[in-house]
């Protein structure tokens, strides 16, 4: 697969040399921000719309209820001809809080890029009802750029968000990062990184936020906060979806939890799922614990 937006990424790389922290891959290119506006096109069967705009990331249709703010359908897709990604099927509504866990190499993150935009499904068709934005995992970044806090932040700023700017002073005090602004970047935790990560993820103001394992290897106080800061987004009205390696009674933190290796094996309330697969660790390669 090729990754979406590749003309206009590349474009932009060229014009940013020098001040561009995201490292770049074969599969994640850098992009002037992580957020996607949803193009509207004309409401048809999803082959039909397919053929008209080519090889989507995205369409729009009115079709969908009126909370379901995203829906994949039968979302399939391969680096190589082995598929990473079959057959993948969901909705998430407005205002939700959603886990997606896995086992490493199960595609989790291929998933979020697909929904994002970055990569372009081999079939099925991603439906949106607004803006999608994805917080990267924190190894996509050069922690050694040398940048502050805040110009990190300001670089989620898209120009829909420059209409209704949040302070930046406002965002690194909800994550817990009040007085950092002037931080260099080398100059980080861990969880502090994860902490800035997600108040640039938030100056995008998306209808839709991705993240990306966004509670990887920090410690249990960080993790807390940042949860406690994606619910109050829930609670707002923005809808996330969260890579996790969490199990057991971590779930019960999200509305609800989507499980994948390749395709969708669980899709329920934490109860549900724990119940539906009482040996994850068997099952799943032994992650989730």
């Amino acid at each position: 697969g090729r990754s979406c937006g590749l003309n206009a990424a590349s474009e932009h790389s060229k014009g940013q040399q020098g001040f561009w922290p995201f490292r770049q891959t074969p599969h994640s290119l850098p992009f002037e921000n992580d957020s996607h506006s949803v193009e509207l096109w004309s409401p048809g069967p999803v082959e039909q719309t397919r053929e008209k705009i080519g090889s989507p990331s995205f369409v729009n249709t009115s079709s969908s209820s009126s909370s379901t703010t995203l829906r994949a359908q039968q979302l399939s897709f391969g680096y190589t001809e082995q598929l990473a990604i079959n057959g993948v099927s969901f909705e998430l509504e407005a205002g939700t809080l959603t886990a997606l866990v896995g086992p490493n190499g199960a595609g989790k993150s291929t998933l979020l890029h697909l929904l994002q935009g970055r990569l372009i499904c081999r079939s099925g068709a991603i439906h949106c009802n607004g803006t999608i934005a994805l917080m990267p995992q924190k190894s996509a970044i050069d922690w050694s750029f040398p940048i502050t806090v805040g110009e990190m932040v300001k670089l989620g700023q898209t120009s829909a968000a420059r209409q209704q700017a949040q302070s930046v002073n406002h965002l690194l005090e909800q994550v817990g990062m009040a007085g950092l602004a002037s931080r260099r970047l080398n100059q980080l935790s861990g969880g502090q990184q994860q902490r800035v990560l997600l108040a640039r993820a938030l100056m995008q103001q998306s209808d839709v936020l991705l993240l990306d394992e966004p509670c990887s290897a920090i410690d249990p106080p960080t993790r807390s906060h940042l949860l406690h800061v994606m619910r109050q987004q829930a609670e707002r009205g923005q809808t996330l979806l969260v890579s996790s390696h969490d199990w057991g009674k971590a779930l019960d933190s999200y509305d609800r939890v989507l499980v994948v290796d390749r395709h969708l094996v669980a899709d329920g309330t934490p109860a549900d799922v724990r119940q539906a697969i009482s040996d994850m660790d068997g099952m799943m390669g032994g992650c989730c614990g």
